[in-house]
Parts: structure tokens; sequence; C-alpha cells
């Protein structure tokens, strides 16, 4: 029993012994582990590093290609606008009134007006160009109507009374009041009205770069030219008839100013036939003389008080309308008119009317604004309605 009991106890013991070396070994392994860890950790970290190294270089390559491609296509496509834009500037107008704009292969189609909202638009203030009248101060003059042309003269056409006058000796532009003299030249050539002119490059503007509704090509009669000239002011239609006359446009200048020296016209000059000259100059006396004159000519009457002329074109009709709107007034009696307008002579008007029982000639140059000249027209007439009868001792005549 002794025997087996220190048997037992060595084997606890020893036991025992094992337990604490297994204990005790333990730790130095986890340690020699954890060390052993260590040791390795830097290695596996310095080849993560370097793969991420080249990853990065990798990425960074790809991005520089990326970006390098973006900048070649923005670059190709500003290239291309630029070259649209460089072509539209150089647009080529086609039939139906269309422009045709090339783009790369394909071309794109555009209406004048379509283009245009397409445009941008570049808008440069310009000092308005003063008239001759402005240049010479005769708008500050004072009048006892307050008249908005420079220029004004008022006359009895049967007793040849002058009911009011302003600035009426001096000499200005008369623009296409020119067209009168040019009416009258013609009427009194008595040439055919119904020989056919065509209109051609020589009758379009080249000194104010106007616009005209008569095509290079139009063919009308000459009285068809003359019922425009005089009832709408055409440029071309009255640069067609001084064309054409027999002679030629010298000869027709040359008897437009023999017809004035004739007349008595001493302030007078004409340059050309449309009055788009500022070198076309007259003064309101002289031009009283002209009105006088022609309103003598029925044909001059009827065609420069015609409210409005329908021309027929092929297949196209074009309506007409005089340039005068006291023509369409049912307050006026008018029987001869003629307008004018360029930059050097203002708005100018010519007419003969009927007021208080009177035939009156009026006259108005250099006048302010695009209804000036009809204002004072209509300022006259009321002043004129006003007064008392010419046998009257109260009638009075203001003077400017």
């Amino acid at each position: 029993m002794v025997l087996c009991a220190n048997r037992i106890r060595k084997i606890l013991q020893t036991t025992a012994c094992l337990a604490l070396t297994a204990a005790l070994a333990l730790p130095l392994t986890a340690q020699s582990a954890t060390q052993s860890q260590k040791g390795k950790r830097p290695v596996a970290t310095k080849s993560a590093d370097k793969k991420s190294t080249a990853v990065a270089r990798t990425h960074a390559r790809k991005t520089a290609v990326a970006q390098a491609k973006r900048s070649t296509n923005l670059s190709s496509k500003r290239l291309a606008k630029n070259t649209r834009k460089k072509s539209a500037t150089t647009i080529a107008r086609s039939k139906g009134g269309k422009l045709r704009v090339a783009s790369g292969k394909k071309s794109q189609r555009y209406t004048a007006a379509a283009y245009s909202r397409r445009a941008p638009v570049v808008r440069v203030s310009v000092p308005a160009r003063l008239s001759m009248g402005e240049r010479l101060g005769l708008r500050s003059s004072l009048d006892p109507l307050d008249l908005n042309s420079s220029v004004a003269l008022v006359i009895d056409q049967d007793t040849h009374e002058v009911l009011f006058s302003k600035n009426d000796s001096a000499v200005l532009p008369i623009a296409s009041l020119t067209k009168l003299m040019t009416g009258l030249v013609i009427a009194d050539a008595s040439l055919p009205m119904d020989e056919s002119i065509t209109i051609t490059q020589d009758d379009v503007d080249t000194l104010k770069g106007s616009s005209s509704r008569l095509a290079v090509g139009t063919t009308l009669s000459r009285g068809e030219l003359m019922h425009l000239a005089l009832m709408s002011s055409e440029n071309r239609a009255a640069h067609a008839l001084g064309r054409t006359y027999p002679g030629g446009l010298n000869q027709f200048v040359s008897l437009m100013n023999r017809k004035a020296f004739e007349l008595g016209m001493t302030d007078t000059r004409y340059v050309e036939p449309t009055g788009l000259s500022s070198l076309n100059q007259s003064s309101a006396r002289d031009l009283a003389t002209l009105v006088s004159v022609a309103y003598e000519r029925p044909i001059l009457r009827s065609l420069s008080t015609s409210p409005g002329y329908l021309v027929e074109l092929g297949d196209r009709m074009l309506q007409f309308k005089n340039s005068n709107g006291l023509i369409r007034s049912p307050d006026w009696d008018i029987g001869l008119q003629k307008t004018g307008y360029i930059s050097e002579a203002g708005r100018c008007l010519v007419m003969q009317a009927k007021v208080a029982d009177r035939k009156l000639i009026m006259v108005f140059l250099d006048s302010a604004g695009k209804l000036g000249r009809a204002q004072d027209a209509e300022r006259v007439r009321r002043w004129v309605e006003m007064q008392a009868p010419p046998s009257q001792a109260a009638f009075v005549r203001p003077q400017g």
C-alpha cells in the first residue's frame, strides 16, 4: 500500500512538473512566434509598397493618356467650331432667299432670318450726321408757329402773296424733291409713256446704298416709272427715267438745269435725277416756283397725289404707297406734292393744297423728325383757317 502510494505521488509530481514546464514554455513559443512575425512583416510591407507604387504609376499614365485624348478632342471640336464660324461668315445666298452654310461633309440651310437670330449682333453707336441746316444754325431760328423745319415758305398761288416765310433764301440740299424736276422734264419732252424700260445695275444706288423693291431686270413702262418716282419716291425708277432719256443721263441732267434757269430758279443746281446726292440744292423760293409750274401739268398732279399703285411683276403683285401720309387724310385737298429725305437735307416737303378756299403753295425744308414736316403743314393749315378773309384788314401775316 505504501509502495502504491509512493508511485502515485511520483506520477503526480512528474505530471505537475510536465505541466509547469509546458506552462513556462508557452510564453517563449508565443514570443518566438511574435518575433518571427515581426521579422517577416517588413518584407510583406515592402512588397505591398512596391505593388501600390506600380499601380499608382500605371494609373497616372492612364490618367495622362485620357487627359491628352480629351484635350485633343476638345481642340478638334474647337477647331471645327471655329471653322464653321469662319465658313458662316462667307455665306452664299441661294435661290428662295435661303443661306447655305458649309459644315463638314454635310451642309445646313438657314433662312436669312434664322441665321440673323443665330449670329451675334454687335451694336455700335454712331453719332447722328448733322444736316446742312443744322450746321448753318438754321434750326435754332424762331418763328411764330414754332415749326420743326429750318426753312418754310407759304404763298398764295393766285396772288403770289407771301403768307409765311422762314429762312426762305437759304440754299440747302433738297433730296427727293429733285424728282419733281425729273418729272417735269419728262412730261415736257412728250416721250411715249407706254415705252418699256428695264432697270439695270446702273440704276442701283451707290451713293447712299438705299434699297429698292424694283430688282435689276424689272421692266416697266415709262409711265409706271414716273408714277413710282413721284408717288413713292422710287430712286431706281427716277434714275432709269434719266438714263434712258434721248442723249443719255448727262443730257438729261443738263436739261434739268436748263429748265431751272428758264424758270428763274437761280439758287438751284442738279447733278443727278434722284436727289440722293447732297449737291442737288435749291431754296424755298425756287421750289415754290417749281411747284407752281409743275401744277400746270395734269400728269404730274395725278401721279404725285395718287394714294397707291399696284405693280404687276410676272407672277407677283407689288403694292406701292404714297410717301406723303397727308394724301390719305380727309382734312386735306392736295393738288400736287413731293417728299424728300437724306441726312444732309433733313425731312423735306413741297405741296400745293387748297386751304380755306385758297390755293396755297407750301415748302418745308430740313425738318427734324419723321413727323416734323407733316406737323408743320398741319400747323400752317390751322393757322390759315383761323385767319380772316384776305379782303379784311384784320388779316395777319407773320414773318420769321
